[in-house]
């Protein structure tokens, strides 16, 4: 029986991921919310600013924001967005013995799901629960753009930064799932340049536009009185952020890149160990029945990855942003499964050694982190 669960240890894996995200979970609520926490507070109360979307969905329930709210609201985005990848991995792929390999890699990957619970209560896991939705739905109508275009707006009012971080990839899903599978047409075209450019001007709008209009000690006293316990002030050390320009952002960056940098091999190693998925995920594009939606993902990998490529050159939080740009090849990944393919493409072999070794040091690497690894 031991042989056997070595040579096909993967139920064992995926045992132990479900271990590993209750340990990062107990580890999660017992460190300060500090970035995630004041999210909660801010809302347009003086107008419109960024970053406040969050905040102001909150103020609609209650005027007095207590601490575990962070780990409650996080929480309950992480199990719905766990819900949805599941039937989104069963719509794709399937649950068998077969596609189990595939999804242990994916599911835990440290760049996944487990470092969403290390991050739980920022906000990058919105976008990835928005792009899998459209995943799941039907998109052969404009409808399809529409809401793709909502989604997006919501993320830019959530922060800013999503316009990097997750509206590339749901501009791929919509090629993919919408222009690539069901043809292109002048309205079509025109619809969805209309809809990026009010994505844009929000984005702008939000960046540029958007700082609070009141002094920084008055901003203090409002969040103060929207906290369950005002004498936790240690929580509203990052109020800063509604009033530090672009150019301080990519100044702190790029001061603080000469020890950042020093993780870009851990992050190379991370991706290295993922070889398995990213040989699955060559073939899988090579076996694409027409050269034009072969082209046009490869082009859409490049384009994502260039924007983050850009966000590394402005914000310094270097772990979460390769950790999303990974979620967003996965979820890529899944579209691309959606297309035409000449020829089946063989999945991970469960009994592959290679496969198993790097699944189980995966599996044991419980998160990546928000700013340095681990």
């Amino acid at each position: 029986m031991n042989a056997r669960i070595l040579q096909n240890p993967w139920r064992l894996l995926l045992a132990i991921n479900a271990a590993v995200l209750v340990g990062v979970f107990v580890h999660k609520i017992q460190l300060p919310p500090y970035v995630p926490y004041i999210h909660l507070l801010v809302d347009y109360h003086f107008g419109f600013i960024k970053r406040a979307l969050i905040g102001a969905i909150v103020a609609l329930f209650t005027d007095k924001v207590p601490v575990w709210t962070v780990f409650a609201l996080g929480g309950a985005t992480w199990l719905v967005t766990l819900g949805l990848y599941a039937r989104l991995f069963q719509k794709t792929f399937g649950f068998t013995a077969k596609t189990l390999p595939l999804f242990v890699v994916i599911a835990g990957s440290p760049f996944f799901l487990k470092n969403f619970m290390h991050t739980l209560g920022h906000f990058d896991i919105y976008g990835c629960a928005l792009a899998i939705i459209l995943l799941l739905m039907p998109a052969g109508s404009l409808l399809f753009v529409a809401l793709a275009a909502l989604f997006s707006i919501v993320l830019v009012l959530i922060h800013h930064i999503h316009l990097l971080m997750y509206v590339p990839t749901i501009i791929t899903i919509v090629v993919i799932r919408h222009y690539l599978a069901y043809g292109i047409d002048r309205t079509g075209v025109v619809f969805g340049l209309v809809a990026l450019l009010c994505v844009s001007l929000l984005f702008f709008a939000a960046q540029f536009l958007g700082t609070m209009p009141i002094p920084e000690a008055d901003f203090v006293a409002y969040l103060k009185s929207r906290m369950a316990d005002p004498s936790r002030t240690d929580l509203l050390q990052f109020s800063y952020i509604w009033y530090q320009p672009l150019a301080k952002e990519i100044s702190d960056t790029w001061g603080r890149l000469p020890h950042n940098i020093l993780g870009v091999p851990m992050f190379a190693l991370l991706i290295w160990l993922h070889t398995p998925l990213l040989r699955y995920y060559a073939n899988l594009i090579g076996a694409l029945e027409k050269d034009t939606h072969r082209r046009v993902v490869i082009a859409a990998l490049i384009g994502v990855s260039l924007a983050y490529l850009v966000m590394f050159a402005m914000v310094f939080d270097y772990s979460r942003w390769i950790s999303n740009w990974a979620v967003c090849m996965f979820l890529i990944l899944h579209a691309v499964k959606m297309l035409p393919a000449a020829r089946e493409t063989p999945l991970m072999p469960a009994e592959d050694q290679k496969a198993n070794i790097f699944g189980l040091v995966l599996t044991l690497i419980p998160r990546v982190g928000i700013v340095r690894p681990f």
